[in-house]
């Protein structure tokens, strides 16, 4: 599986963060514009950086001139992050992991979750934020966790129900739509989850620490 990072301008995730994902596969790191000014800060040298290149500081562009492949695009029908994630489709890459994706400006954040429903039929997305990591999940699902983690579900309309096996608060054939009805901070009981998800997708939020420990996105 080709797997990649897409370094956005938000929130930098920390450098242990990076470090680990580089470890497991997530060997090629792209920033999208002016996430190569984290970049820079960590430390990292980016294989791409790839936007309409109005963010990145003039110092950090002419840092990376000679070592990075940049390409700018100019339109304004979609933003940096899609520019990314559609250079990534391109290439092949079957999965992208956002990071940096969500900072101070709430637009921004939630245009970047969508942008994970938006993608997914053309390449596997998942968000890391702090503690958290965000994916997105249809059909049936059975994962490796540890007992006690915390695990949020969040659907989108009341067509798509959801089954659970494995949670506090579990769930029997049920829909959570969006604004209604949510299983917020629900908690794993034992050292696996399943899920069946109908007619439909929904968001699942994990602990990263547990995900490490457990060999990140392996499945049960």
């Amino acid at each position: 599986m080709k797997k990649c990072l897409i370094f956005a301008n938000g929130k930098p995730p920390r450098k242990s963060v990076i470090e680990y994902l580089y470890k497991n596969g997530y060997s090629t790191l792209i920033c999208a514009d002016g996430g190569a000014n984290y970049a820079y800060k960590l430390g990292l040298v980016p294989d791409y950086i790839i936007g309409d290149l109005d963010s990145i500081k003039s110092d950090v562009l002419k840092y990376y001139q000679d070592k990075t492949i940049i390409i700018k695009y100019s339109r304004q029908n979609d933003t940096d992050v899609e520019k990314c994630l559609k250079f990534a489709i391109q290439k092949k890459y079957d999965e992208a992991i956002l990071l940096g994706v969500t900072g101070d400006r709430l637009d921004h954040s939630l245009c970047n979750l969508g942008i994970v429903l938006k993608f997914l039929d053309r390449i596997n997305v998942k968000i890391i934020h702090e503690k958290s990591v965000l994916m997105a999940m249809s059909g049936k699902q059975e994962f490796n966790t540890l007992p006690g983690e915390t695990i949020s579900l969040y659907g989108f309309d009341s067509k798509t129900k959801i089954t659970t096996h494995g949670l506090k608060y579990p769930l029997h054939n049920e829909p959570l739509p969006f604004g209604i009805r949510e299983s917020t901070s629900n908690v794993a009981l034992s050292n696996k989850v399943s899920l069946k998800i109908k007619n439909g997708t929904i968001f699942i939020i994990r602990e990263y620490e547990v995900l490490r420990k457990n060999g990140f996105f392996q499945s049960a």
